[in-house]
C-alpha cells in the first residue's frame, strides 16, 4: 500500500527499483548494449568514418603498439612520395641494436654490422611488432627517433587527431628504452583516445590501402636460412588462419603494456562493408579479441550498404536550375551515380534526399555533366558522428547537368534583357499599389 492507502501497481514498484535501487554500474551497463569489458572503444565505417558505436571514446588512454599505425603511415607516405623505397637499406644504430636484443619485448634480432632493407624492417614491425626494427625505420626516415616523434605529433594534428601525445615511435613505455628515450619523462607512454586511434586506422586505410598486403600476412620467417632466422606469427590472432580467426579480418595492429592493458585495432570486410574497430585497455590477452568480435558482430549484423537513390535521381522540387544567357531558361540536374551508404538495417525509410547546390543559377554555356552540387541522404533520426569533418561528404554523390545548354545568340540575349527589364518594372509598379 502506498501513501493514503493507495495500492501501487507491481510494474510501478519494479520501475522504482530499477531507477533508484540498482547500483550506478548496473544502470550504466544497461545503456551499453554490448557491455564491453574495455575502458574505451569505437566501431566505425571504414568508407565514411561514420561512428556506429562508441564507449568512452574521447578519453586519452595508453595505446601501446597501436602507435605503429601512425609510424606505418609516415613510412608509407615517404615511400609514396619517393623519399624512400622498399629496396633501400640501412645500417643499424647502437640504440636500435640494443633494443632489438631485448627478447622480453617483441623483436627480431638486428646486427650492427649488417644492412637491412626497408621491406624486411617494415614487415617485422607490421607483422611481429618488432620494436628495434621500428626504431631503425624511424631513424632512417627522420635521422633520429626524436625527430620522427616530432613528425608523428605533427602528422597527428594534420589528420585531425585531438587527444594524443606521442613520445616514441614504438608505443613502449619509455622505461623500456634503456635511458635512450627520445622525448618525455622516463616512465611516459604514448596516449590517444579510441576515436583518435580509429582515425589513424581510417586514414591509413583510405590513403595507403596497401597497408593490408603486409598486415594480413599471418606468419613469416625473418631472414630465413640465416643464423638470425626467427618465425614471426602475427600478433593479430583474429586473422582467419590464426587462433581467434574471424571471417574478413585483414588488419591492423595489437598493443599491450602494463599501463595500456590489452589493445587492438581491427579492420574486417564482408559483403562490401569494411569496418574499423578499436578496443583499449582490455582485461586479458584473449579478452581484447573477444571484445573485438562483439564489436564486429554488432556492425555486420546490424548495418548494411544500401542504395538509397539511383544514378540519375532527380528530386521533384529541385530537378532544374535557372540559366542565364542560355538558349534554354533552365537545365535539368541529376545524381551522377547511385548514392549507396552504410545504414542500420530496416531504416531505409528514415532517409530523405537533400540537395546542396554550389549556385542558385548557372550562366551559359554549360556542358553536359557539369557538377552543380551534391546529393546527400538526410537521416531523420538521431544524427551520427563522423571521424572527420568531411565524413558526410563521403556519403554523397555529385549532382550534374543532364544536357548541354549553349549560349544564346546576340538577338536572343537582347530580347532576354528587355523581357527581364519589363518583368522588373512590372514588379516595381505592383509594389506601389
Amino acid at each position: 500500500m502506498g501513501k493514503n492507502g493507495i495500492k501501487w501497481p507491481a510494474s510501478s514498484l519494479i520501475l522504482f527499483f530499477l531507477l533508484f535501487c540498482l547500483p550506478p554500474s548496473v544502470c550504466a551497463q544497461s545503456s551499453d548494449p554490448l557491455r564491453l569489458q574495455v575502458d574505451g572503444a569505437v566501431l566505425a565505417d571504414a568508407h565514411s568514418g561514420k561512428i556506429l558505436y562508441q564507449k568512452n571514446a574521447d578519453q586519452p588512454l595508453a595505446l601501446a603498439s597501436m602507435t605503429k599505425i601512425l609510424t606505418e603511415y609516415i613510412i608509407l607516405e615517404a615511400i609514396n612520395q619517393q623519399k624512400l623505397s622498399w629496396e633501400d637499406t640501412t645500417a643499424i644504430s647502437d640504440y636500435a641494436y640494443r633494443i632489438s636484443q631485448n627478447l622480453s619485448l617483441s623483436n627480431v634480432p638486428l646486427r650492427p654490422d649488417e644492412k637491412y632493407s626497408v621491406r624486411e624492417l617494415y614487415e617485422s614491425m607490421a607483422i611481429y611488432s618488432a620494436n628495434g626494427a621500428t626504431i631503425a625505420l624511424a631513424e632512417m626516415v627522420a635521422g633520429s627517433e626524436g625527430e620522427f616523434v616530432r613528425l608523428m605529433n605533427n602528422k597527428a594534428k594534420e589528420i585531425g587527431m585531438t587527444n594524443y601525445s606521442f613520445v616514441n615511435a614504438t608505443g613502449l613505455n619509455n622505461s623500456d628504452l634503456l635511458g635512450m628515450h627520445p622525448a618525455g619523462a622516463r616512465n611516459e607512454e604514448n596516449f590517444a583516445s579510441a576515436k583518435d586511434v580509429a582515425l589513424m586506422a581510417f586514414r591509413i586505410l583510405r590513403d595507403y590501402p596497401e597497408v593490408l598486403t603486409i598486415a594480413s600476412i599471418p606468419r613469416k620467417t625473418f631472414r630465413p636460412d640465416s643464423a638470425d632466422a626467427i618465425k614471426m606469427d602475427n600478433w593479430n590472432w583474429m586473422l582467419p588462419e590464426l587462433v581467434y580467426g574471424y571471417e574478413g579480418v585483414d588488419g591492423l595492429k595489437t598493443g599491450s603494456t602494463s599501463l595500456a592493458g590489452y589493445c587492438f585495432t581491427a579492420t574486417a570486410q564482408r559483403n562490401g562493408v569494411r569496418l574499423i574497430s578499436v578496443v583499449m585497455k582490455g582485461r586479458s590477452y584473449a579478452g581484447r579479441f573477444q571484445e573485438t568480435k562483439k564489436l564486429l558482430d554488432y556492425g555486420f549484423n546490424n548495418f548494411e550498404r544500401k542504395e538509397l537513390f539511383p544514378a540519375g535521381y532527380q528530386k521533384p522540387a529541385q530537378a532544374t536550375i535557372p540559366v542565364r544567357k542560355g538558349k534554354a531558361k533552365t537545365v535539368t540536374i541529376a545524381a551522377s551515380k547511385p548514392l549507396t551508404i552504410l545504414i542500420k538495417r530496416g531504416e531505409t525509410e528514415r532517409y530523405e534526399p537533400e540537395l546542396e547546390l554550389e549556385s542558385a543559377e548557372l550562366t551559359a554555356p554549360i556542358p553536359k555533366g557539369h557538377v552543380v552540387g551534391r546529393l546527400y541522404a538526410n537521416y531523420t533520426g538521431e544524427k551520427r558522428e563522423y571521424l572527420t569533418p568531411e565524413g558526410s561528404t563521403l556519403e554523397s554523390v555529385p549532382l550534374v547537368t543532364t544536357e548541354e545548354v549553349k549560349k544564346a545568340g546576340f538577338f536572343r540575349l537582347i530580347f532576354q534583357q528587355i523581357a527581364a527589364f519589363f518583368s522588373w518594372l512590372a514588379r516595381q509598379i505592383q509594389n506601389l499599389f
